[in-house]
């Protein structure tokens, strides 16, 4: 039989939380990127590999928590622990490569196109392993026409977040891509969970796993300490907590072209001209 399906069983608290949780790694990641645009070659590398782990750990928080809101009559909920994690490392290493591209590439044209499928598809891979981790007394069904749309959400979504990182026009872009990229993940997450039917097989007992309370410490300890970081870089400003950037030369920059170098002609001061003044011979008066 088919069971009901409640996606919001704590009410507007389990969306609300999650979705802030996906706008503060957002947050965070984005703004690594955009600064990995400002630094030279040899510090990019770093810059994007902590952007990526701080969007795949927002976007990876912020589904669970909005799980701890699922629930099923008829059947308990549990999670496979391996599934579970392997989802946050397959979302970290899917969204790193479209954080590369777009990093290393520059945020325009086919870079930004690709790196924004890839980070949509990592978000939309990362939903649905997880959901493969949950064991129930059921079986789970999706519509595939929604599933399609919710990838595309996701995709669109994360293709606009990465182009609005890559103006490099301060913090307040940054903010505004997070909220973008917020977006992309809980819209993905909710369209996704339209998608589902659970067919309760009526014999009342679970699947092996893990419970969710026994998941919420390791699930949530971890990823909120370090999307705390990411509150504090925004609050107090990158270059308070992270120091000032050190700005790369043109030429080293993605996607601005290189320029000659013009050689310099030192001015020298003209010189004054020294006038010579002939004072008239001073003559005795007669008196």
């Amino acid at each position: 039989m088919q069971g009901t399906v409640d996606g919001f069983s704590y009410g507007i608290v389990t969306p609300l939380v999650a979705y802030l949780m996906a706008c503060l790694g957002g947050a965070l990641g984005l703004r690594c990127t955009t600064r990995s645009m400002l630094v030279t070659r040899s510090r990019r590398p770093a810059w994007l590999a902590l952007g990526s782990a701080a969007i795949g750990s927002g976007i990876w928080t912020m589904h669970f928590i909005a799980m701890m809101g699922f629930t099923v009559d008829g059947t308990p909920i549990h999670y496979d622990k391996p599934m579970t994690f392997a989802s946050l490392a397959l979302a970290i290493v899917m969204v790193g490569v479209g954080i590369f591209i777009v990093g290393s590439r520059g945020a325009r044209g086919t870079a930004l196109f690709t790196g924004g499928t890839i980070t949509g598809l990592g978000i939309a891979s990362m939903h649905y392993l997880g959901m493969a981790g949950l064991r129930l007394d059921g079986r789970l069904e999706y519509n595939t026409l929604t599933v399609a749309v919710s990838v595309v959400i996701a995709m669109l979504a994360a293709t606009a977040a990465l182009w609005a990182a890559g103006q490099v026009r301060g913090v307040l872009w940054s903010v505004g891509a997070s909220l973008v990229m917020g977006l992309a993940a809980s819209g993905m997450h909710y369209t996704g969970m339209a998608a589902l039917r659970v067919h309760v097989h009526g014999t009342g007992a679970g699947g092996p796993g893990d419970s969710p309370a026994s998941l919420l410490a390791p699930m949530l300890v971890g990823p909120l300490a370090f999307l705390l970081l990411a509150g504090a870089v925004m609050i107090f400003g990158p270059k308070t907590v992270l120091g000032q950037p050190k700005e790369a030369p043109a030429e080293e920059k993605p996607g601005v072209p290189a320029r000659a170098a013009v050689p310099r002609q030192i001015r020298r001061p003209a010189q004054t001209a020294r006038r010579t003044v002939r004072r008239a011979p001073r003559t005795p008066q007669n008196h």
